[in-house]
């Protein structure tokens, strides 16, 4: 299937890029989530019509991200206090919800999605986290669990 990209989409191409993917993954994903029209030649001709609106939109997104970026690298680093074992290991875990909580309380809002956690967090130590901001911007803090 042959789709006009509507933004930038990772791991496929930019705004505007023609590009083949499979059956499903074009009317699953990429045409329900308006990232990607079918290439056709009404959505080709529509397509050339909006490209200038298109691009200024993206461009805002984009900003509007690195804006928030900024917000997250000025807290640099987050502590988690928890409940642990004298060796060091958590009663529980630390996981995404726990670390954007963190950062609401530090006065930066991100989303649950937003957050990139390999997997939960089970011992007291500085672990780095990754935050997707937009799929140009990521920005890494530090994140310090402590024992209680």
């Amino acid at each position: 299937m042959e789709v006009i990209l509507l933004e930038r989409v990772a791991n496929l191409g930019n705004l505007g890029d023609r590009v083949t993917v499979r059956g499903g993954y074009g009317r699953n994903f990429l045409v329900p989530g308006k990232k990607a029209v079918p290439a056709n030649e009404a959505n080709i001709a529509e397509f050339e019509s909006r490209r200038a609106e298109l691009e200024k939109a993206a461009a805002e997104v984009l900003a509007t991200a690195q804006s928030r970026a900024e917000a997250v690298a000025a807290v640099a680093s987050i502590t988690i206090k928890a409940n642990a074992a004298d060796e060091g290991k958590l009663f529980g875990s630390i996981g995404v919800t726990d670390i954007v909580d963190a950062l609401s309380a530090a006065g930066v809002e991100v989303e649950r999605r937003e957050v990139s956690l390999p997997e939960a967090i089970h011992h007291v130590g500085e672990y780095e986290v990754s935050i997707q901001l937009h799929s140009d911007v990521t920005q890494n803090i530090q994140v310090i669990v402590e024992a209680e």
